[in-house]
């Protein structure tokens, strides 16, 4: 008996396939391009690693969550539904709070990072990250993650985040 296939089978040559590999050592971090980039405790480098791209027109009045500049280097240059970056930050830094309409996952890669959310208006509940933990914010929820690593004050720490 035949059955008929969902979905469209592709079949990428290597080329393809090379343009869709990102390799750590080379991506490029950035510090700037948000709203809370130049403050002191919100300092860290964003890599874009996937998608994030800008919108078709600047004046679209809509940004990318890893900022203009980042979203125009997208190592794996994407637009499927799907966006991963990096953050590095020192201990004590991340963003300020903030929200998105999209569901915003988080994977603690290195050190250890708190992910804080507001359960209501000027209150917050956090949950700290260990290497490997996953947590996945709805979309609209105001949250902020921040590395709160104890080890050396000058050693990055990396956070895997997901945007969907």
């Amino acid at each position: 008996m035949d059955h008929e296939e969902q979905i469209p089978r592709k079949y990428p040559t290597k080329e393809e396939m090379l343009n869709r590999v990102a390799r750590y050592e080379d991506l490029k971090g950035f510090d700037g391009g948000l709203a809370d980039s130049n403050m002191p405790s919100a300092m860290r480098f964003l890599f874009n690693v996937i998608g994030f791209q800008p919108p078709l027109t600047e004046d679209s009045g809509v940004g990318s969550p890893v900022g203009a500049l980042a979203a125009r280097m997208s190592s794996i240059k994407i637009s499927e539904g799907f966006n991963l970056g990096y953050c590095e930050a020192l201990p004590g830094k991340g963003p300020m709070m903030h929200n998105h309409d999209t569901n915003e996952t988080f994977v603690c890669m290195t050190g250890q990072w708190r992910a804080s959310w507001e359960i209501e208006n000027d209150k917050v509940d956090h949950i700290d990250l260990n290497p490997l933990d996953v947590i996945s914010f709805p979309p609209g929820a105001i949250r902020r993650f921040q590395n709160v690593t104890d080890g050396p004050s000058d050693q990055y720490s990396i956070l895997m985040f997901i945007i969907s």
